[in-house]
C-alpha cells in the first residue's frame, strides 16, 4: 500500500495513493461542505456591517483615496476572519498532537498558551491512551478519506463519565478537536465517516482495518474552557454522509453532462431593408 497524498481541485480536497496515482478519493470535510450553508452569507453581511461601522473614519479615508480599494478592504472581512481562525486552528491542532503522545511542549505563542493549558487540564481530567492519531481513514467501498484527529481509549463509570484512574469500563473511542466558537451538528457526519471507513492509513503507507470503535466524542476547546461531549455516530447518519457523497458526484461531474448542445435555436436576427438603407 502506498502513502497518501493530498491535492486541492476546484476548492476540493481529494487523496491519493502513491502507488495508485489514478485512484483520487474526495476528503471527508469536502464532501460535508455540500450541506447548504445559507447562514454562512448572513454572518459574512454582519461581519462587513461590523467593520464598516466600527473603522467608518478610516474606510471613509480610504475610500476617498482609492474607492476600490476600500471596497476590496470590506468585502473580505469573512474571508480574513476565517483565515485568521484557520491558522490558529491548525496550529492549536499540531500542539494538541504533540502533547497527547507525550511530548514536552515548552513555551508557545501567547495566543496558544490557553489552549496549552486547557489541553493539559484535559488530558489530567480524562487519562486518554492514545491508539492513532493524524492517520487517514480510508474507504474503498465509498470512496473517500480523510485525516482524523485521533482515536483514543477512555475509561467510564457506570454513568458515563471518565476516570482519571482508568478504573471504569474502557472504550475506544474516535474524536475530534474543534477550536470553533461552538460545536456543529456536521461533526457527527465528520466523525462517522472515519468510524465508518475499511482502513487506516499511517504515514508510511501500512494499513490495518478499521479497529472496532465503541462511539465517537468532541473535545471543544476555546481559550476560556474544554468540554468533552458524546457524538452519535452511527448507520443512520452515515447514510446522510452518503447522500452527500452522492451529491459530490453531482455537483462535481454529473452536473457538467447533463445539459448537451442546442439542438435548435433562434434564427440569426434579420435586418430589413430599412435598417441597410439608414446605415
Amino acid at each position: 500500500m502506498g502513502a497518501v497524498r493530498t491535492i486541492k481541485r476546484g476548492g476540493s480536497r481529494f487523496y491519493l495513493l502513491t502507488d495508485r496515482p489514478d485512484v483520487r478519493y474526495p476528503g471527508v470535510t469536502s464532501v460535508i461542505n455540500m450541506l447548504p450553508k445559507g447562514f454562512l452569507q448572513f454572518w459574512a453581511a454582519r461581519l462587513t456591517a461590523e467593520l464598516a461601522v466600527d473603522s467608518l473614519p478610516f474606510v471613509e479615508q480610504m475610500a476617498a483615496r482609492d474607492r476600490a480599494g476600500a471596497v476590496d478592504y470590506l468585502k473580505g472581512a469573512a474571508s480574513r476572519y476565517t483565515r485568521i481562525r484557520a491558522d490558529v486552528g491548525s496550529l492549536a491542532h499540531d500542539l494538541f498532537e504533540r502533547l497527547i503522545r507525550g511530548e514536552h511542549v515548552g513555551a508557545v505563542h501567547p495566543d496558544l498558551e490557553p489552549y496549552k493549558v486547557l489541553f493539559l487540564d484535559f488530558l489530567a481530567a480524562v487519562a486518554p491512551e492514545l491508539i492513532r492519531a493524524e492517520d487517514v481513514a480510508w474507504s474503498d467501498r465509498h470512496e473517500y478519506a480523510g485525516s482524523f484527529d485521533a482515536l483514543i481509549r477512555v475509561w467510564l463509570d457506570e454513568a458515563g463519565n471518565p476516570t482519571p484512574d482508568r478504573s471504569g469500563q474502557a472504550v475506544v473511542l474516535m474524536v475530534d478537536w474543534k477550536t470553533s466558537a461552538a460545536t456543529y451538528a456536521d461533526v457527527a457526519l465528520q466523525l462517522t465517516a472515519y468510524a465508518m471507513a475499511d482502513r487506516l492509513i499511517a504515514p508510511d503507507g501500512s494499513s490495518v482495518p478499521m479497529p472496532e470503535i465503541d462511539g465517537a466524542a468532541v473535545l471543544h476547546i476555546t481559550p476560556d474552557g474544554w468540554a468533552l461531549k458524546p457524538v452519535k455516530v452511527d448507520e443512520e447518519v452515515f447514510s446522510f454522509f452518503l447522500a452527500l457523497r452522492r451529491v459530490f458526484d453531482w455537483d462535481r461531474d454529473v452536473s457538467k453532462t447533463v445539459i448537451g448542445k442546442a439542438i435548435a435555436s433562434s434564427a440569426k436576427r434579420i435586418v430589413t431593408g430599412t435598417q441597410r438603407r439608414s446605415g
